[in-house]
């Protein structure tokens, strides 16, 4: 069968599907030095199209999963990527072509895969329990090799996750291997049910509250304090009948409400606290914390959808709107259900980071991709979230930047010490780059730039791993 992609926008230029496994044993060197005090790999996910899309269109979040790894020791650098070869990859490999319809529509997938999980493992990658996984929020995490990237198989905690699906976005606290976790639409597409996860660094459950969402929604990411889970209901909602008819699989409701159910840990679902604004979108949460009887969340903020590829029930598409990193206060004091919400910086901006050994705790500085540019370029800010000052590195004209990640400057480094990796994409050179910056003097730009010989089209989310902990935590 004859392999073309369609014409459309999602597949041309930087975004042309790229299809490549690569190899580079020692990234070269164009500039500075590579801190010799990093010692551990840097794990990615995103996603590439293994064939041309079935129905002839497609959304840049969909296509099957690209795992990438960074190994950084000893002042040197090597790049791998790897197809996560998991259920959906393996029938289509099979086939020689996309069995798998619009996004997330099972309607619309090819009758051979009927009963064949469609998830594409190409959000996000965690180590834990001694086992690396590539998540994304439609399934159930996918085990691959931590030095190799080569397929183990779908892991569900050894049978103890009763869900259907876990999240993209756990949280997890270094210092004791606590996973906390969730599974939103957890009975199956379009139910309400939704269910938070307290796993243990031997995969053991420790707490497992089930509860019912105003709605079936995305619930793309949540944060954690030390007493609250806190879960965002936004009215991009799934409608079975209507993905019956051949829908997107979410639809947006502008007259609906952003919900926030604050769940406390250890309790039950008569425990949450639940919190109401006028519709929007909120996406990726930056952190979470509690001071004087308040739970603080920043986060990423659209008034708008996010996804204007989603339209309306009655077919309406919406302008997108951009997002702005903002605080939002619920106070549990008040009895009114609102909460406030102020802007902490007024420059759009996406995929926000910080110290993650911190999750939870009030922290100085965050990190995230900022000031988007006609020609595609973007840059990294440092944003002082007491302040809002905002202190930026751009790579140049026609260069943009993946989400990047803290790495600490050494163990036991101070809150906000340390490193930021980040892959550069050279949009004119058709190459990446990997950038290691100063997180406390990131105008200084680079303190190391390395070539790659190769283009990393996408990335959405990732981890760093210490050496130490790869090389001697094996799975329980």
């Amino acid at each position: 069968m004859d392999v073309i992609f369609p014409d459309i926008p999602a597949y041309k230029g930087w975004m042309k599907p790229l299809r490549v496994e690569s190899n580079v044993e020692g990234m070269e060197l164009i500039a500075g030095r590579v801190p010799e005090s990093i010692d551990g790999t840097w794990y990615r996910a995103g996603p590439d199209r293994q064939y041309p899309p079935m129905l002839g269109s497609d959304i840049f979040i969909d296509g099957e999963g690209m795992a990438h790894m960074f190994r950084i020791r000893d002042g040197a650098v090597t790049y791998r990527s790897r197809w996560v070869r998991n259920d959906r990859f393996n029938v289509q490999a099979q086939a020689g072509r996309s069995l798998f319809g619009l996004y997330r529509n099972r309607f619309t997938d090819d009758p051979s895969v009927k009963g064949v999980s469609g998830g594409t493992a190409n959000t996000n990658v965690i180590f834990h329990n001694g086992r690396l996984l590539v998540l994304k929020e439609d399934d159930l995490p996918f085990e691959v090799d931590r030095d190799t990237l080569d397929p183990i198989g779908r892991y569900d905690y050894d049978g103890k996750i009763r869900a259907t699906s876990l999240t993209a976005h756990p949280k997890w606290y270094p210092d004791d291997g606590r996973l906390l976790t969730y599974s939103y639409q957890a009975k199956g597409d379009g139910s309400r049910d939704i269910v938070f996860y307290d796993i243990d660094d031997e995969g053991n459950i420790l707490d497992e509250i089930w509860f019912e969402m105003p709605y079936a929604s995305i619930v793309h990411d949540f944060a954690v304090t030390p007493n609250w889970a806190v879960f965002p209901f936004m009215p991009l909602i799934t409608d079975i009948e209507a993905l019956k008819r051949g829908s997107t699989f979410y639809q947006w409701h502008p007259d609906e409400q952003v919900v926030v159910a604050l769940v406390r840990r250890g309790g039950t679902a008569a425990d949450i606290r639940w919190f109401r604004g006028p519709a929007g979108t909120i996406s990726h949460m930056m952190n979470a914390w509690e001071e004087d009887g308040k739970v603080h969340l920043d986060a990423c903020y659209y008034d708008g959808n996010c996804f204007p590829f989603f339209p309306t029930p009655q077919g309406e598409h919406v302008e997108g709107c951009p997002a702005f990193l903002s605080r939002l206060t619920f106070d549990l004091a008040r009895n009114d259900e609102s909460f406030d919400r102020r802007r902490i910086i007024d420059i759009p901006g996406e995929m926000p980071r910080t110290d993650d050994r911190f999750q939870g705790e009030n922290c100085r500085n965050g990190f995230l991709i900022v000031d988007r540019a006609p020609d595609g370029s973007s840059a990294v800010g440092c944003v002082d979230l007491a302040s809002g000052d905002l202190r930026m590195w751009r790579p140049g004209a026609r260069a943009s930047v993946h989400e990047p990640q803290f790495v600490p400057r050494h163990a036991g480094a101070a809150k906000g010490d340390g490193w930021l990796l980040v892959i550069v994409n050279r949009l004119d050179a058709n190459h990446s780059e990997l950038a290691i910056l100063d997180a406390q003097d990131i105008e200084a730009g680079p303190v190391a730039l390395l070539h790659m010989p190769v283009r990393v089209r996408s990335t959405f989310h990732g981890t760093f791993v210490d050496g130490e902990k790869l090389r001697t935590r094996q799975p329980g």
